[in-house]
């Protein structure tokens, strides 16, 4: 087992230590969160980000071909090895300059980093890589999950193709889009649907993993994160190594933004670059929780001091009122995100924003990005609506770069796509009026025609 890599409390007034052999949830002796962590000065650190060109040409050593053990150096809990690979990140940064000028931006500016690659089509086979990894290490036979969707579909992959687990899955009553259960169906994992939301289907798996000892994969466990930086570190490869001006993400259970945020904290320790990009992390109005507690509340990371108080406040007034997420972006439907501390600390170190986006907006920017030949499901489009926010506001400049990144593949939860192009008003409104969409004005809708050679091509003059 690798000694020089070990799991850290990320609270100030504890920082206990656990070694790499151990699975934590938490930290077992005040509750708060874990990083995996490093003792940096005692590992070949690479002295420039260059240094991982030279793998782009061992296409024949199989972990090297993955866009997460390409980065190794960067996450090297486990000898490479012993890594665990289907694939994962052979993912895409376009330059998005079609989607550019409805987001506000100059040519050139807009670069869109394309998730729905991955084998299970979203960003979650990034963590999964990682965390199976270290499921690995310590000898788990069975991994567990809460899910919306996406981290069900991914786990289910990575335990199917490998067979090192059994996967054992928790979502909520239709609490799911269809794309993404099919996917945990077909490749054999055990599937419970319990009565709630993904927040009781959340705090569930966790009770059940530590009274059966199963290998919990949401992203509570610090190696999914490491997996998820690696995103950013294609982001930089891509650009060739230069830090982009600003870095917008869709916020769910903020398991993404708070991997970014200890990427760039990293890097920056390392010296591996000069500049950190800004942060802009993106709700759906229906699932806001980090929007009001850190734009409206004013919660701020404090040197890891957070005001707890607040929140265990906000999150009582919110089972007071009853109140549930709900947005058509499945994939952020979560109002207690359990990555909360770690996305505080990502903010506080990116200098970072917080925004909301309602439906019509995130189906709005949905269209203008498929149009532009990249389909995402719903929830990754809030992030360039959320650009096109904060463009419009001024706080992004227009001749600012800025990556947006687009966490799932469109055939995840294709309903919306259809709901939105189609004629059929009844499907409309069974799956988009109900949300409080009403105007389709970036549409392509199909266009219906006699079987008739001539007026075909009538129409298509």
């Amino acid at each position: 087992m690798n000694s020089y890599a070990f799991q850290h409390c990320i609270n100030p007034d504890c920082g206990a230590t656990y070694d790499l052999t151990e699975i934590h949830h938490r930290c077992p002796k005040c509750g708060a969160l874990l990083d995996a962590d490093y003792q940096w000065d005692k590992l070949p650190v690479p002295k420039s980000l260059k240094h991982f060109e030279q793998f782009w040409a061992q296409r024949d050593v199989f972990r090297r071909m993955s866009g997460v053990w390409r980065f190794h150096d960067l996450l090297p809990f486990a000898p490479l090895d012993e890594c665990v690979t289907i694939g994962e990140g052979q993912t895409l940064l376009q330059k998005a300059d079609f989607v550019a000028p409805y987001a506000g931006l100059k040519p050139g500016c807009l670069f869109l980093q394309y998730e729905g690659l991955n084998p299970s089509g979203s960003f979650k086979d990034n963590g999964m890589s990682a965390g199976l990894t270290h499921g690995k290490l310590v000898g788990a036979k069975t991994a567990a999950c809460a899910s919306t969707g996406n981290t069900s579909a991914s786990m289910a992959i990575y335990c199917g193709c490998t067979r090192l687990m059994n996967a054992v899955i928790f979502i909520g009553s239709g609490k799911i889009a269809y794309g993404k259960l099919s996917q945990a169906l077909d490749y054999g994992a055990k599937t419970i649907q319990i009565e709630g939301d993904f927040d009781d289907a959340m705090a569930r798996v966790q009770e059940v993993s530590k009274k059966l000892g199963l290998y919990l994969l949401n992203s509570l466990n610090p190696f999914r994160l490491e997996g998820q930086k690696t995103i950013m570190f294609r982001v930089l490869e891509a650009l060739r190594w230069e830090v982009p001006d600003w870095i917008v993400v869709p916020g769910g259970n903020l398991g993404n933004s708070s991997s970014f945020g200890k990427a760039f904290i990293e890097l920056k320790k390392l010296g591996l670059i000069e500049k950190v990009p800004r942060l802009a992390v993106i709700n759906a109005v229906g699932a806001n929780t980090l929007y009001r507690l850190y734009t409206e509340e004013g919660l701020r990371w404090n040197g890891g001091r957070y005001d707890k108080q607040k929140v265990d406040a906000f999150f009582s007034q919110m089972d007071a009122e009853g109140r549930k997420a709900s947005t058509i972006a499945s994939a952020i439907e979560i109002n207690r995100p359990v990555n909360l501390t770690k996305c505080l600390r990502a903010l506080d170190f990116c200098d970072g924003v917080v925004r909301q986006v309602t439906e019509q907006e995130i189906l709005d920017a949905k269209a203008n990005i498929g149009a532009g030949g990249l389909g995402c499901e719903p929830a990754s489009a809030a992030s360039v609506a959320g650009a096109k926010k904060l463009v419009a506001e001024g706080t992004i400049g227009k001749d600012e770069r800025v990556v947006c990144v687009l966490t799932g593949n469109q055939l995840k939860d294709p309903n919306a796509t259809v709901a939105y192009h189609g004629t059929n008003r009844e499907f409309f409104d069974k799956i988009l009026g109900c949300r409080g969409v009403t105007t389709t004005e970036f549409a392509n809708h199909p266009v219906t025609v006699a079987n008739d050679i001539d007026q075909i091509i009538d129409l298509l003059k």
